[in-house]
């Protein structure tokens, strides 16, 4: 049924109804950490984290954490489902062991975020590179979405606040690649926020801004072809001003609200709307375009 190869264990298919396992579509997700190379990249990014003589490592929990998550999940204490299924994931931390190494993990503030997110980074281009045609710069442009999204929570989950639609949780700031009009795009970053975050932080939309780039191919990070792409929470001087910065010079299109007043702003001009695209009463192509 199964050999040891990397972290998890080799599934092979049969049709005679034995050795049957549950959870059996995990097995994509499970190869695809293989073939990526994303299960050797986080161990080695986690391995200042690892104590010695320990059983479990760092990367492989956080990697079956986020298989809970795929098969419907949603606490840390799901981790049970593959914990159940040693044929298909392995060997599967303890609730305690994933609780304390959770908190192990928060103690030094962001250096762990920061590992997973470069080990992510490393992956990405193999990623890119084996879906070859469906790739999201298979036609040489790269489109990042922002959006805000509200994640229902108890009140006493960490930061969990009252949301702007009269709900309670958190209210992170996300991004996705835009993988065109059949696909539903590949999140590369997620900014955690309490629910009472602004919609139109700027300095919020920055950062995540600069997140999704870090998780590109180099030669996307700056230029035209990756294109920033957020509705009207976007919308604001500050953002647009670093979309826009010399030596950045990203595409971007900013969602505006239409008003009556739109039609003849700019920039430079009278009016409350906002439209960078313009200079001097002309569209600059090169500069973002409010829609």
């Amino acid at each position: 049924m199964k050999q040891p190869t990397g972290s998890y264990p080799h599934v092979r298919v049969r049709d005679d109804g034995r050795a049957v396992v549950s959870q059996a579509g995990s097995v994509l997700l499970v190869e695809t950490v293989r073939k990526t190379g994303l299960g050797q990249a986080i161990s080695q990014a986690l391995a200042p984290w690892r104590k010695p003589r320990t059983i479990h490592d760092p990367g492989k929990v956080l990697l079956d954490l986020a298989l809970a998550v795929a098969l419907g999940g949603d606490c840390l204490a799901d981790i049970a489902m593959p914990r159940c299924e040693p044929a298909v994931f392995g060997s599967v931390a303890s609730d305690p062991t994933v609780s304390r190494l959770i908190d192990t993990l928060a103690a030094p503030g962001d250096k762990a975020p920061r590992a997973v997110r470069s080990a992510r980074s490393e992956v990405r281009p193999q990623v890119w590179s084996l879906a070859g045609k469906n790739a999201p710069d298979a036609d040489g442009q790269v489109t990042a979405d922002l959006d805000g999204v509200l994640v229902i929570a108890h009140f006493d989950k960490q930061d969990a606040a009252a949301t702007w639609k009269k709900t309670y949780g958190h209210h992170p700031l996300t991004a996705f690649v835009d993988h065109g009009p059949g696909g539903t795009g590949e999140p590369v970053a997620a900014l955690l926020r309490p629910g009472n975050a602004g919609s139109n932080t700027a300095a919020d939309h920055i950062t995540t801004a600069q997140l999704a780039l870090a998780q590109m191919p180099e030669k996307y990070r700056r230029g035209r072809q990756a294109l920033i792409r957020t509705d009207s929470a976007g919308g604001t001087h500050d953002f647009v001003a670093w979309l826009t910065q010399p030596g950045r010079w990203l595409s971007c299109s900013v969602g505006m609200t239409v008003t009556e007043a739109g039609p003849r702003t700019r920039s430079e001009g009278p009016g409350p709307g906002l439209d960078p695209g313009r200079r001097n009463g002309r569209r600059d192509p090169g500069r973002c375009l409010g829609l």
